[in-house]
């Protein structure tokens, strides 16, 4: 070893001596990790600042749902137009994050694929998509923005319109859209003895209920009484199936699993919810979807 390099060793020796015997002696180590606590802080804080959070794009914000996008959670088919619950609720959720209306940017996103694993192209996606265990494993979710209640809709003449029970349900044919919660009730509650039709979206199902090749289809409250009230008055709404008291079943909004904006938009549904924002929209679009019989 050179001379020059030894004397370089010994010194940086004799430093990091020091320095332990400054952290044993004075807690210079605590003091430096609060510092770096608090910057993470403020980092965090910035993060969420309004109208520059780390989006798909610059100053826009990307919101994703499916298309046809149904009522009552919009309408017309147009999601830009602020009309239904969930635009609405897009619209509100953009504004408190400090994006104005006309930097939000929509975008088609299939509803299978929106909690599939992979990337997304979307900052959040809004589409009645209920949180649960397994679809954390591959999205992310916000806070959720409105408690949801799965429903029986069936024809008036169908055998399953007289059913009062989870029971009474298991010996005829129902259907449901393809990866939802309506199906999963279908298949963990009331277990039927036929296997459940399943289709791609819910205008499948709905024209499947009309024609008879189903005697029942499972979807959300809003969107029974919205079917027959709008799309099939010989239709009716059975009844609903019972929520969990300690598992109550929400809607959130879906992000990408590596997002670094999902506790800045949890934040934004916690404050509108907070405010009453969120009760409002429920009351102003919703209101239709009254209380249904509970399926014992």
């Amino acid at each position: 070893m050179h001379l020059a390099n030894r004397s370089l060793v010994t010194a940086v020796t004799a430093v990091c001596s020091a320095v332990a015997l400054c952290a044993a002696l004075t807690g210079c180590a605590p003091q430096a990790e609060k510092k770096e606590a608090s910057g993470q802080a403020g980092a965090t804080k910035a993060a969420c600042a309004p109208g520059g959070l780390a989006t798909e794009v610059e100053g826009k914000l990307t919101v994703g749902t499916d298309k046809p996008a149904y009522a009552p959670w919009f309408f017309d088919d147009e999601p830009s137009n602020g009309k239904g619950f969930e635009s609405a609720v897009a619209y509100a959720v953009a504004k408190e994050l400090g994006y104005e209306r006309d930097a939000v940017v929509w975008q088609h996103v299939p509803f299978n694929s929106a909690f599939a694993p992979g990337a997304k192209k979307f900052d959040f996606d809004i589409n009645q998509v209920s949180i649960s265990e397994s679809r954390k494993k591959a999205v992310a979710f916000s806070s959720g923005y409105y408690d949801v209640r799965q429903a029986v809709v069936a024809l008036k003449s169908s055998k399953a319109a007289g059913a009062t029970s989870v029971a009474d349900l298991k010996k005829v044919k129902l259907g449901a859209q393809v990866g939802t919660t309506s199906l999963d009730f279908i298949n963990d509650l009331v277990k039927p003895d036929q296997k459940p039709a399943v289709y791609q979206r819910n205008d499948f199902a709905k024209s499947a209920l009309k024609t008879g090749q189903v005697d029942a289809i499972v979807v959300d409250l809003p969107t029974a009484f919205y079917i027959t009230g709008a799309e099939a008055p010989e239709a009716k709404v059975v009844g609903q199936f019972p929520n969990s008291p300690d598992k109550p079943e929400r809607f959130g909004l879906v992000l990408d699993k590596e997002s670094t904006i999902v506790s800045c938009v949890s934040g934004a549904v916690d404050a509108l919810r907070k405010d009453g924002t969120l009760a409002a929209l429920e009351q102003e679009w919703l209101s239709d979807a009254v209380d249904a019989p509970v399926l014992k």
